[in-house]
């Protein structure tokens, strides 16, 4: 059997001391406040922008349909990631900005809860839900779009505390 706690000299923490995979331990852990915030963006062509803009996508309200598809990842994390906990999420926000001078669409996720772990992966699959779903409405207009940086770029909470991106 494999010891299930990290070796400290490892920064891994889903590694035991043996190099296998486990789901960490967060037993010991206190409980606080914690909130995540991720972004991503896709990049299209203007006529597809227009189209999600206009609302006449063939598919409906692709910027309404996409902010419930981030949702939804958020809550489905741990079925996806397989060394994710499940979580008792209390609160998703998600929001897009539409930016014509580069024919983009930016989402920002923000989740929270309070438990003994981070949101940060919860966050990150919100906002890359996000995208993909953009992606899926409007593929049959734009193959070629990207999505492109996705990123945490705050944390609160937990034992390490606050952590905001340099960008």
């Amino acid at each position: 059997m494999t010891d299930p706690n990290p070796t400290a000299a490892s920064p891994l923490t889903h590694f035991d001391a043996s190099g296998q995979a486990h789901m960490v331990d967060v037993g010991a852990k206190n409980e606080t406040h914690r909130i995540a915030v991720a972004a991503g963006t896709i990049r299209m062509q203007p006529e597809t922008l227009a189209l999600i803009q206009s609302g006449n996508a063939r598919k409906g309200d692709v910027l309404g349909i996409a902010r419930i598809a981030a949702i939804m990842g958020a809550k489905r994390t741990s079925d996806l990631v397989p060394l994710c906990h499940p979580l008792a999420i209390t609160r998703v926000a998600v929001d897009f900005e539409v930016d014509g001078a580069n024919n983009s669409v930016h989402c920002r996720a923000q989740v929270e809860t309070h438990g003994k772990t981070g949101v940060e992966m919860e966050a990150l699959t919100a906002v890359q839900v996000g995208l993909l779903t953009i992606y899926d409405m409007c593929k049959a207009a734009d193959r070629g779009m990207v999505m492109t940086n996705v990123r945490v770029l705050e944390k609160h909470g937990g034992k390490s505390g606050d952590w905001t991106a340099a960008i």
